[in-house]
């Protein structure tokens, strides 16, 4: 089955990688190693043998700009310059353009029209396959906090042909428009990508990724224990897991979601 239109990497770019290896180790069980790719300090993050993502460090050139550490995800998309050009004609942005990762694939940093950051990513080879759902230790969902999710998702669905789901009645905050990506396990099948919500609080739009835990309370415990901070949750949603969203010690924003043992 393709990939195309699929969340399919997750980078991490931080001020303190080491500190950064240390802390998502214990709160997400990742074994945390030098990647030994020749002139960068990437590091890669497993799951048993299993690659998850991806840490380095910040750009001064980017923390110049005003960059903060926070984590990206890659889209697979069959032509990466092809997708790039129909970004820009939609109204996006492209931060950087498409350049070669050697013996990895052709990717590009963009963002929507409203600001929220993705990569466009095409591997130059087979991508892992994707782990069943709710699998611990691995990206679980995706979730875009926009300015107006109705004009953010038709971007989307034009970009990577994703479409809609379930709806959730999040009463005074509105509407939560769930999304699948393309393909047979999308759609009428019931199996969802992430989610939409139109979210006036946050200073900017942006991606928030979820890892799977299997006990929301014992993660969060270890969040607070390495020097995190949780900002929302736990929260029970529709389907009866649990979320929290936590910023790391370096300020980048990430969240989990797993059951409740005590629930």
């Amino acid at each position: 089955m393709s990939e195309t239109g699929r969340f399919v990497w997750y980078d991490l770019m931080t001020t303190d990688l080491p500190a950064a290896r240390t802390f998502y180790g214990h709160v997400t069980g990742w074994a945390i190693a030098e990647a030994g790719m020749p002139g960068t300090d990437y590091s890669l993050a497993r799951l048993g043998q299993v690659p998850v993502g991806g840490m380095m460090t910040l750009p001064e050139e980017v923390r110049a700009q005003g960059g903060r550490a926070g984590w990206m995800g890659y889209v697979a998309v069959a032509d990466v310059d092809a997708a790039s050009a129909e970004v820009s004609e939609a109204g996006g942005t492209i931060h950087r353009a498409p350049a070669d990762n050697p013996g990895i694939g052709r990717f590009c940093v963009a963002a929507d029209p409203q600001g929220a950051v993705f990569v466009l990513f095409r591997g130059d080879g087979p991508l892992p396959p994707a782990p069943p759902p709710n699998t611990p230790g691995h990206f679980g969902w995706h979730e875009l906090h926009a300015r107006d999710w109705e004009e953010a998702f038709v971007f989307y669905a034009s970009l990577f042909g994703w479409v809609k789901t379930e709806v959730v009645d999040m009463g005074p905050m509105g509407t939560y428009q769930l999304f699948g990506a393309p393909g047979p396990d999308a759609g009428c099948s019931g199996i969802h990508t992430g989610g939409m919500m139109t979210n006036p609080q946050v200073p900017a739009p942006f991606w928030l990724y979820y890892v799977t835990v299997e006990d929301i309370d014992a993660a969060g415990s270890r969040i607070i224990a390495g020097g995190g901070r949780i900002v929302s949750g736990p929260h029970q949603v529709p389907g009866g897991a649990w979320t929290i969203q936590a910023l790391d010690p370096q300020g980048a924003l990430f969240a989990l979601v797993g059951p409740r043992a005590s629930a």
